[in-house]
């Protein structure tokens, strides 16, 4: 009994031991990782700006291999250096061929493209670019033709094969600026994640992902601005602002780029079957996804299409919400939302 006794006393010191080791050392491990403080990036990028905001565990500071894949990314999708892969597409070069960026981005357009009817359409560069909002024409002095345009418009004209783009015409030109960024968000939080990084907040140009709690210990906290014509991005009137993680947010609308001529207002976000500005009673729109690909590729068509197709579409994709900004018909601002998207809104 004694000698029972005896080892039954050593059980429990070596329990007690292990425990109090045990303990010791978890809470060394969540001091040192509240001991890690959150990071901030910012910089150029897509002709506008990035900022990123992560707690790394080991501390290490991720800039430099951030910009090295935003540097990639532009030179897969930016029509602004003409040796990118899509710049070189739209000039038909013969010997150039698609990478995983470009691919990514086109078959996400061309299934937005399907859901919304054409709403969204990759190939509406020519019509953008005749309005003077890209491909390095800000000429407003005259309004385009558009009947001149709409023929090398249209969704289905365009195809990928062998990693090549196939043009039904060589007029065509692809623009991916209405996905782009939103993408570009996925491929930062991807690195993030890759790195290590549990909680982050990436933004891009207005587009968001963000994953985890803040600095706070609290989901990030987004802004929805308020629909008001600035084309100075001076006035930032918040509308609402929305509690998030693990997810992306995207807003598109037409009181920031745009034009005035004549008293009429002529907005970048174009109709592909129009071939004018789009013309719905929405001012702005704004999707929470799980991703910000998804997120971007179908912000900009809900422009087009107007409340009651938005909501609908919506509804159709799983794990899709949104959040809209519209004028009545007394010419006042509404707010309609989608069922599930009062979850996001901060209380």
């Amino acid at each position: 009994m004694k000698k029972t006794g005896l080892i039954s006393l050593l059980v429990v010191f070596v329990c007690l031991v292990a425990i109090v080791g045990y303990y010791l050392v978890n809470k060394s491990e969540v001091a040192a990782v509240k001991a890690v403080e959150y990071l901030h990036n910012e910089g150029k990028t897509q002709g506008t700006y990035y900022s990123a905001t992560y707690l790394q565990p080991d501390g290490r500071d991720l800039k430099a291999k951030i910009e090295e894949r935003l540097q990639q990314f532009e030179m897969s999708l930016s029509t602004y250096n003409p040796n990118s892969i899509i710049s070189r597409i739209n000039n038909n070069d013969p010997t150039v061929k698609t990478d995983l960026d470009f691919e990514t981005i086109f078959y996400a357009a061309q299934e937005a493209a399907a859901r919304t009817d054409g709403a969204l359409d990759i190939t509406v560069g020519p019509l953008v670019k005749a309005w003077g909002f890209a491909f390095g024409n800000n000429d407003h002095s005259k309004l385009p033709n558009v009947s001149d345009f709409l023929p090398y418009v249209g969704y289905k004209k365009v195809r990928i094969e062998n990693h090549k783009v196939i043009k039904d015409d060589p007029r065509i030109l692809i623009d991916a600026n209405s996905i782009a960024q939103g993408y570009s968000v996925d491929v930062i939080a991807k690195l993030l994640s890759d790195n290590g990084c549990k909680n982050y907040m990436i933004e891009i140009g207005g587009e968001v992902a963000c994953k985890g709690l803040n600095a706070s210990d609290e989901k990030w906290r987004i802004g929805i601005d308020k629909a008001v014509d600035d084309s100075t991005s001076m006035n930032e009137e918040l509308q609402t602002i929305l509690s998030l993680t693990d997810c992306a947010v995207t807003t598109a609308g037409d009181y920031r780029k745009f034009y005035i001529k004549d008293g009429k207002k002529y907005s970048h976000i174009i109709n592909p079957h129009t071939g004018y500005p789009a013309n719905s009673n929405l001012l702005s729109v704004t999707i929470v996804a799980p991703t910000a690909i998804m997120a971007d590729a179908y912000d900009t068509p809900f422009m087009v299409l107007g409340v009651d197709s938005c909501l609908k579409v919506c509804k159709s994709i799983p794990g899709m919400e949104c959040y809209l900004i519209y004028v009545d018909k007394n010419g006042k601002n509404q707010i309609a939302y989608s069922e599930g998207f009062e979850k996001y809104l901060a209380k």
